[in-house]
């Protein structure tokens, strides 16, 4: 069981995070992904802590028609797709309905690409470590899609860091990452708010901010 502690909010977590992985300071192949959107402020921290470069990585999941929850697969940036072939059997016509979701999520993911970036960039990750933060962990599947999809892209090595997570999907995830840090893995575990004072959602303008903050920083030195 891990340690029963709180964080004041999504930035307090990352800053406590980034002590925890302080042995990964300065590496020259590390970039740091946050995951959107809630990822972002805590991958914030850490990347400023590290002194490595930082990005924002979407995932948006692909659900089904009339289940929205039950993913059929993924879309990431990047351009990468991460399918679920257990529920694909199991939809009608499943080729033209995934297309079709695919298609609309696949806008989304353009339009949060090109607002939170700002003409910048994406950051390489073929042949990098790659750090993945999120503000948490609930059934860990954006962060197994996103796992997947970074080894599509090339990556080289992948840690997974999160603030907190349930016991059981930090071990599961530990077969998919090369590496994964949770600070703490409540086993009462009931959602992911449970351990932070202030886990109001971060909204799109956020993220930008928190992008071109790190951006200002990183140039100014």
């Amino acid at each position: 069981m891990g340690r029963q502690i709180h964080f004041r909010d999504r930035r307090d977590a990352g800053r406590q995070l980034a002590q925890r992985l302080a042995k990964f300071a300065g590496r020259k192949d590390l970039v740091v992904l946050g995951l959107a959107r809630g990822g972002v402020p805590v991958a914030l921290e850490v990347a400023r802590a590290l002194r490595v470069p930082m990005d924002v990585f979407i995932i948006r999941k692909l659900g089904a028609p009339d289940q929205r929850e039950l993913a059929m697969g993924a879309i990431a940036s990047g351009g990468v797709r991460v399918l679920n072939h257990e529920v694909l059997i199991r939809i009608l016509d499943a080729e033209t309905v995934l297309e079709k979701v695919a298609a609309e999520e696949g806008n989304e993911l353009e339009r949060r690409e090109r607002e939170y970036r700002a003409q910048r960039p994406a950051v390489e990750v073929r042949g990098q470590t790659v750090m993945l933060i999120d503000d948490g962990l609930a059934t860990g599947a954006s962060m197994r899609a996103a796992i997947r999809a970074l080894r599509q892209r090339g990556a080289g090595r992948i840690i997974v860091a999160v603030p907190v997570g349930p016991p059981e999907v930090c071990q599961r995830l530990k077969s998919e990452a090369d590496e994964l840090i949770c600070l703490v893995t409540p086993a009462d575990f009931d959602a992911v708010g449970q351990v932070y004072d202030d886990f109001s959602q971060t909204t799109d303008d956020e993220v930008r901010a928190y992008l071109s903050e790190f951006a200002r920083r990183t140039a100014a030195g």
